[in-house]
């Protein structure tokens, strides 16, 4: 059988024609809202890291965090994942001032600030990135992000963990680690966060861990930073200067694909300036057990002037869950925040509605 892939188009946010901008400008705008009471919501935080490069771009990412709050019991709001690339430089000391204005150090304690927002309110989980490690660009495997996201920083986080894989020195390393999340309407899952090109041993460990008895009845998402390119096809090589490494296409035969119950694939990782189609994939695909895995790609990093605009436009993912049916949408705190923009705040093209249905 082959994959399915639906391929996303977007009309570029600034260079809207003006017959379309007059149309979208003609209608009312609606804030989010459930579709259906019972409804509940996850919400997924594209890579960060342009945010809290620039110091002036913090407060956006400020901003979105303290809507999802503000929207909490309006939209069900139960759990807030993240894509990976918290940061765009793990341990630059001195940065040019082109390519950033705040050194690792800063942007680590941006990032924790914001995110910080949920602390024992909303359990908040986050995969690590290629810029999440080494000193601009993993260059080796160390990062700081436990010191900065440590086991204790949000108490119901921390009571949702579950499995946690030890490290070369036999520590507990968060970068590999499940946690057990229990539905408002009481399905299971199980969301299993692997570090940025998992190797081979931490793999081995995710295929153990989903394929526990106890989990057989789980939904499993697999929450990794690298894994679909812009045409929505698994990402065979790039070019990073590490060992023992496993890209998209390895991570979905290696773990995915001989799953039973991994059903739903969440990464960021790719971008194009101000072009909202090369930061976004989807596709699907079986499972050992039949069962349809539905892998996603959200990224937003580059929208908003590239790789020195503002951060990503604001751009959150929302999906709604009724049930097994799941509807996606991309909304803009930051363009609904303003009437003279808020026409722009739901995302079409590449970020168009869509919705699937779990197995």
């Amino acid at each position: 059988m082959y994959p399915i892939i639906r391929s996303c188009f977007f009309i570029a946010l600034f260079i809207i024609s003006p017959f379309i901008l007059i149309a979208q400008e003609g209608e009312e705008f609606k804030s989010p809202a459930l579709s259906e009471k019972d409804a509940w919501t996850m919400v997924l935080f594209p890579d960060t890291q342009s945010y809290v490069k620039f110091k002036r771009n913090q407060p956006i990412l400020d901003m979105m965090a303290n809507w999802v709050l503000e929207n909490r019991e309006k939209l069900n709001i139960p759990l807030v994942l993240h894509v990976g690339d918290l940061v765009e430089h793990n341990a630059w000391a001195n940065p040019d001032g082109e390519a950033a204005n705040q050194p690792g150090k800063s942007q680590w304690e941006a990032v924790a600030k914001s995110m910080g927002a949920f602390d024992g309110k909303i359990p908040f989980i986050a995969t690590t990135g290629n810029h999440d490690f080494g000193i601009k660009n993993v260059e080796n495997r160390n990062t700081s992000y436990a010191d900065y996201f440590p086991v204790d920083k949000n108490h119901l986080t921390q009571a949702m963990l579950k499995d946690v894989a030890e490290g070369e020195d036999g520590m507990p390393l968060l970068t590999n680690a499940t946690y057990e999340f229990i539905a408002p309407d009481q399905r299971k899952f199980l969301i299993l966060v692997l570090e940025f090109a998992p190797r081979d041993a931490y793999l081995e460990w995710a295929i153990e861990r989903v394929n526990d008895p106890k989990y057989e009845e789980h939904v499993v998402i697999l929450l990794t930073h690298t894994y679909l390119n812009r045409d929505s096809e698994h990402i065979e090589t790039e070019g990073y200067p590490i060992e023992d490494k496993n890209y998209g296409k390895e991570v979905f035969e290696k773990l995915v694909k001989p799953s039973k119950n991994i059903q739903m694939v969440f990464s960021g990782h790719i971008g194009a300036p101000d072009n909202p189609e090369g930061h976004v994939g989807y596709r699907e695909d079986k499972n050992a057990a039949g069962k349809t895995i539905h892998q996603m790609t959200f990224n937003a990093q580059a929208l908003g002037g590239g790789w020195h605009g503002n951060g990503g436009d604001g751009w959150l993912r929302m999906l709604e869950f009724q049930g097994k049916e799941v509807k996606v949408n991309t909304f803009s705190p930051l363009f609904a925040i303003s009437p003279s923009t808020r026409h722009l705040a739901w995302g079409s093209g590449a970020f168009a509605p869509f919705s699937f249905a779990l197995d």
